[in-house]
């Protein structure tokens, strides 16, 4: 798998991996856009919330991130050992969002019924949901030219998770539903304090999916350290794949 001819085929696997992403979200934003002209819906809500669920968000950033590293492999990669180490970064964040989203869906979301009119596209739901999240996390064990990170670098990958809550939490309170009418919204009903649970429920679903995320950051950053390159100004050529000497 540290072959040319492995960095190739997993290079085209990663273009082919962002374009069925941007479709899976370009598909359902037009049905959300659709769906809300029919019903009367306010048109600019439905599509801001669109973008403000952190599904939509980590699969948006990983096709950003995947075609980043196709046009990076084919401009220069072919001719150096190592990926930049933005874009090594950028790849252990998306991952790390990705595998998150798969495992939250999978047990907290799947079987939950929506409002009529609000169901996900199956194929796209599959795609952002399912099929994304086990290709990134492939990527994590098989991605070609993998750079070894510092321990520091996953405090920028909790970065953006951060940021988020600390949006949608402000958020919420501020926008009408556009779908029932209630005076908030909230992306995912463990993050309402306006449900049964109240603030402390919320807060536990917090604590609990920060320590997940940790976990899997963690985990991303640490199997990089075990089987990338760890010179953080790799020359073409000047560290092998294989030297463990070089590693941090």
């Amino acid at each position: 798998m540290r072959t040319r001819a492995w960095a190739v085929s997993w290079t085209l696997a990663r273009a082919a991996m962002a374009i069925l992403t941007i479709a899976a979200i370009a598909a359902q934003l037009v049905k959300s856009v659709d769906t809300a002209r029919e019903l009367g819906r306010d048109v600019a809500t439905t599509i801001a919330n669109f973008f403000s669920f952190f599904t939509i968000l980590s699969n948006t950033g990983t096709a950003v991130v995947l075609l980043w590293a196709v046009a990076w492999y084919l401009v220069r990669g072919r001719r150096v050992d190592v990926e930049p180490l933005g874009l090594a970064v950028a790849l252990a964040s998306v991952s790390t969002y990705m595998i998150i989203t798969g495992i939250v869906y999978n047990t907290l979301l799947r079987t939950i019924v929506l409002p009529q009119g609000s169901e996900p596209i199956p194929w796209s739901n599959e795609v952002l949901h399912l099929i994304g999240p086990v290709f990134l996390l492939a990527d994590v064990f098989v991605g070609p030219l993998r750079r070894a990170l510092s321990w520091r670098s996953l405090w920028t990958i909790l970065a953006f998770p951060i940021a988020w809550v600390i949006y949608t939490m402000l958020r919420g309170p501020l926008t009408t539903n556009p779908v029932s009418g209630d005076p908030f919204w909230y992306p995912y009903p463990f993050l309402d304090p306006n449900s049964p649970g109240g603030w402390p429920s919320v807060v536990v679903y917090v604590v609990g999916i920060a320590v997940a995320i940790v976990v899997v950051g963690g985990f991303v950053v640490w199997w990089g350290r075990r089987r990338g390159i760890a010179s953080m100004d790799a020359e073409p050529s000047a560290v092998h794949v294989g030297d463990t000497s070089a590693r941090r």
